[in-house]
């Protein structure tokens, strides 16, 4: 690596990073239902806004569902590792390992009505939109049993208020925009959060969108995950401008420590308030980080030193940053929190055997889910002119 693009993991700690921590306490006995905290303050940077509110008070039912969903996912992502590595995943497979805090704190935000696409590292969106974990694995796999019936892979999983998991760079910000204008035309009191990473960012797609959205108003929070490196370069390399959450102009932003749940939970809740009370889009930056390389294969180490990994699993993982917090508010014991961490594997390991054990899907199937039945499409062509199947 070149010394140039080595990164100082000093700078690095100095920089928005901050490890989930209490500043205050309110009310934590073993009796009380709710916890009551303030975040770090440092947990918001916010453009042409207020920041969202640093007093979390949360039930400790949503603190442990939390803690179980990031596990979940953590699992769901290290047993994909490993399919891809024994080759029974093939094609491109997008891991979210680190940055499941920003799955799981906007989903406690929102409800089901809300709508959400997002691109193609989705595994984690899927399973917290209502995808079973064996729907998920069986459609890396390539299985009957996926949850695009084994014909999408890693890139395309939908769930009715999860509109994917898309493949062309930035396209799902212009169609999040679309889904927006939908629920304000029908006058849904719901929101969509349109997600992209830092990598896609320059798009100019992106840019349009947010003209549209502005212009008209929509209820739609466009959400850049800035996990800090594209595919295969640093966001300071290909971003002039790296403060993504000011990109908008004219539409405000939040920049939000997207290794937080909580802060993530709080920032959503915010940007959700926004849009429904009219005001139009809102931007959010969710800093994070993803322990992996862009995809399965990219070692994610040419352009990264595994000295700057290592320090932010130690120091700021999403994980362990909830599981200091519940300890802390005797909210769980370590013993149960083992307990959830043993169950979380074994039901992973689980639907691995069962995906695996799901049959491909027929031939005749790779004709079908192209277009709707109502479009009266009379035949497809296949890869070759001369390949032509009537319905």
């Amino acid at each position: 690596m070149l010394s140039s693009q080595k990164i100082n993991l000093a700078k690095v700690a100095a920089r928005a990073f901050v490890a989930p921590r209490a500043v205050r306490t309110f009310a934590s006995s073993a009796v009380a239902r709710n916890v009551n905290f303030e975040l770090h303050n440092a947990s918001f940077e916010a453009y042409k806004c207020d920041v969202p509110s640093l007093d979390v008070d949360i039930t400790k039912d949503e603190l442990v569902k939390m803690y179980q969903n990031m596990v979940v996912m953590r699992r769901i992502e290290m047993a994909s590792d490993g399919l891809y590595k024994a080759k029974l995943i093939r094609g491109f497979c997008h891991l979210c390992t680190g940055q499941e805090a920003v799955a799981v704190g906007m989903e406690s935000a929102l409800t089901k009505e809300d709508k959400i696409i997002t691109a193609y590292r989705c595994h984690g969106f899927t399973y917290m939109r209502g995808g079973s974990i064996v729907s998920i694995l069986a459609e890396l796999l390539g299985r009957k049993a996926g949850i695009s019936g084994g014909k999408g892979g890693s890139m395309h999983m939908f769930t009715p208020n999860f509109f994917g998991g898309n493949g062309i760079v930035g396209a799902q910000v212009p169609l999040g925009a679309g889904i927006a204008f939908a629920q304000k035309y029908l006058d849904h009191k719901a929101v969509t959060f349109a997600l992209y990473g830092d990598g896609a960012s320059n798009q100019g797609q992106v840019f349009e969108a947010y003209n549209m959205a502005k212009l008209w108003d929509l209820p739609a929070v466009f959400v850049c995950e800035n996990n800090r490196y594209g595919m295969g370069t640093a966001a300071s390399r290909s971003s002039a401008n790296t403060s993504y959450f000011k990109r908008g102009d004219y539409i405000p932003g939040v920049k939000v420590n997207g290794m937080d749940v909580l802060a993530v939970r709080q920032a959503c809740a915010y940007a959700k308030e926004w849009a429904l009370a009219g005001k139009g889009p809102l931007l959010l930056e969710m800093e994070t980080y993803r322990y992996g390389g862009h995809s399965m294969s990219d070692p994610g180490t040419t352009y990264r030193t595994r000295e700057e990994i290592q320090y932010m699993r130690s120091n700021n993982d999403p994980i362990t940053g909830l599981k200091q917090r519940l300890l802390e508010f005797k909210v769980v014991t370590e013993d149960e929190l083992k307990a959830i961490d043993k169950a979380a594997r074994a039901e992973v390991d689980a639907a691995v055997e069962e995906a695996k054990a799901s049959p491909e899907p027929e031939i005749e199937t790779f004709w079908t889910d192209v277009y709707k039945k109502e479009a009266g499409i009379p035949y497809l062509r296949g890869r070759e002119p001369q390949e032509i199947h009537h319905y």
